[in-house]
C-alpha cells in the first residue's frame, strides 16, 4: 500500500515550511547520510506511531505579480488532487483572517478530512486564543509551535486517524515499476518501445508528460507488469509552474507505489547532478532500483566505451552501488527483452527472506575473517541477527554496544550479506540494537 499524502495548505507567512521541516526533521522515516543523495525538503516520508507518509509542503510555491486568491487556489488544488488527508495552518499571532476564511471555505465544500493546526501558539497564555478558530467549520484547532515542537503529538495523532484503512486495499500480483528521470531522457520513448504501441506523447521539448499513466501488460512468459510513466522531476529551483510542481508530486507518488524503479539516464548527456537528486527519490525510499541508459545507439563506441560508462556510474552513484545497470535503445530497441526479467529479478530480492541461521552462520564467517573493531579497550561483541522485513530487507543486528558499530564495519558486514544471498537490485537495511 502506497503512504498516505498529508499536504501541508494555508495562506503565506503562517509557518507552513516550520512546521513541515519540525515534523520531517523529528519524525524522519528514512535517514542515510550518504553522499550523493539529495533530498528535496518540499516533499518527504514521515512517520508517527508506525506510521509513515509523505509530507508535502504546498509553501514551496512561489507568490507572483497574480491575486492572491489565485495563488491560493492553485495550493489548494495542488494538494486536493493527491492528498489523503490536509492540514490547514493559520497563525495564531496573527488570528483569524479573510485569508484563512477563503481557504477554509474551498476545503470545506471538499470530502477531504482536514485538520487545522493554529501555529506560532508559543506559550500557553495564547492557548485561548485560538477558540476564534472554530468559526472557520473545520472542527477542534489544535494549538501548536512550530518554532519549538509544542503540541505536535495532538496534530499527528488526529492526521493518522484519517488515514485510509490499509485491509480495504486490493491485493495484486502484478509488479509494478515506474520509469523515473529527470525530463528528455527519453522514458515516453522508452514506454512506446516497451509496448510497440504510441502509449505516450514523445517529444524533444522537455516536460512534455505532465501526468502519471498506468499501463498493464503480460510477456509472453506469463508474467504481468503494471508501468507507471512519470513526468521528468525537474530541480525545486527551476520548478516554476503550479503545474511544474504537480508533475513532480505525481512521480513522488508513483514511486511510492511501484515495487520497482527504472531510473532512466541519458547516454548523450551523460550524468547530470540532477539524475542523483532524480534517483535519490527512490533510493530514501527503499525502492528495488534499475538503472538504465538509454539512446545507447547514439554513440560513437569502442571496446571499452561501456566499461568507462559503468565506472563512471558507479563513481556518480555509489549509493546505488546494488543496482544493475543495462544499456538500451528505446530507439531501436536495443536490449529492451532483457528489462522485464531484469524487473522480475530485482523484485523478486526486494521480497526475499533469509533464514535466521543462515544469516547468522555468514555474520559468524565474516566476523572470523576480519574482527569486530574496539574503541577505548572495549570491542564490538556481535550477538545475533535477524531479518524483520521485506520491501527493503531489513535486518536487527544485536550487538553489546551500538557506538561501538562503526559504519565502516556496518558497511562491511552488509557486503557480506550480500556475497552470501544475492540482494541484486535492492537495497539492504541494517538497524543496529542493544541486546536487552
Amino acid at each position: 500500500m502506497p503512504a498516505p499524502i498529508v499536504a501541508v495548505v494555508g495562506r503565506p507567512n503562517v509557518g507552513k515550511s516550520t512546521l513541515f521541516n519540525r515534523i520531517v526533521g523529528e519524525r524522519m522515516a528514512i535517514v542515510e547520510d550518504q553522499p550523493g543523495v539529495t533530498r528535496d525538503r518540499l516533499y518527504a516520508h514521515a512517520e508517527w506511531l508506525n506510521y509513515e507518509f509523505r509530507l508535502i509542503d504546498t509553501g514551496g510555491i512561489e507568490m507572483s505579480d497574480e491575486p492572491f486568491l489565485t495563488e491560493i487556489r492553485g495550493q489548494v488544488e495542488l494538494a486536493l488532487d493527491e492528498a489523503d488527508v490536509i492540514l490547514m495552518v493559520v497563525s495564531g499571532r496573527e488570528g483569524l483572517t479573510r485569508e484563512d476564511e477563503v481557504v477554509a471555505k474551498m476545503l470545506y465544500k471538499t470530502n477531504k478530512p482536514v485538520v487545522l493546526a493554529v501555529n506560532k501558539v508559543d506559550n500557553p497564555e495564547m492557548r485561548s486564543e485560538v477558540f476564534d478558530f472554530y468559526a472557520l467549520g473545520l472542527g477542534e484547532p489544535f494549538p501548536v509551535s512550530g518554532s519549538h515542537g509544542i503540541g505536535l503529538g495532538d496534530v499527528l495523532d488526529a492526521l493518522v486517524a484519517h488515514f485510509p484503512d490499509e485491509a480495504a486495499e486490493q491485493e495484486d500480483d502484478a509488479i509494478r515499476f515506474s520509469i523515473i528521470g529527470r525530463p528528455n531522457v527519453g522514458k515516453s520513448s522508452m514506454v512506446n518501445a516497451i509496448l510497440g504501441e504510441d502509449r505516450m506523447i514523445v517529444s524533444n521539448i522537455e516536460g512534455t508528460t505532465r501526468d502519471a499513466v498506468d499501463t498493464r501488460f503480460v510477456t509472453n512468459d506469463g508474467d504481468e507488469f503494471v508501468m507507471v510513466d512519470t513526468a521528468g522531476i525537474r530541480k525545486r529551483g527551476k520548478v516554476y509552474e503550479n503545474t511544474e510542481k504537480y508533475a513532480v508530486m505525481r512521480a513522488m507518488k508513483a514511486i511510492d507505489e511501484s515495487n520497482v524503479i527504472l531510473m532512466v539516464l541519458d547516454a548523450e548527456t551523460g550524468i547530470r547532478d540532477q539524475d542523483k537528486h532524480v534517483a535519490g527519490y527512490a533510493h530514501d525510499a527503499g525502492k528495488a532500483m534499475v538503472i538504465v541508459v538509454n539512446k545507447w545507439d547514439t554513440l560513437k563506441k569502442d571496446n571499452h566505451t561501456m566499461t568507462k560508462f559503468e565506472e563512471k556510474i558507479r563513481q556518480e552513484f555509489k549509493f546505488l552501488d546494488y543496482a544493475p545497470i543495462v544499456f538500451v535503445s528505446a530507439k531501436t530497441g536495443q536490449r529492451l527483452d532483457r528489462l522485464p526479467d531484469l524487473i522480475r529479478d530485482v523484485d523478486d530480492n526486494h521480497r526475499k527472506r533469509v533464514a535466521s541461521s543462515s544469516l547468522n552462520d555468514v555474520l559468524m564467517d565474516a566476523i572470523a575473517i576480519n574482527p569486530t573493531p574496539t574503541d577505548n579497550g572495549r570491542r564490538l561483541r556481535v550477538y545475533y541477527a535477524t531479518q524483520v522485513a521485506v520491501q527493503p530487507p531489513t535486518f536487527v543486528i544485536f550487538v553489546n554496544d551500538v557506538e561501538l558499530m562503526h559504519f565502516s564495519y556496518q558497511r562491511f558486514l552488509e557486503n557480506k550479506i550480500r556475497e552470501a544471498f544475492d540482494f541484486t537490485g535492492t537495497p539492504l537495511k541494517l538497524i543496529i540494537r542493544p541486546r536487552k
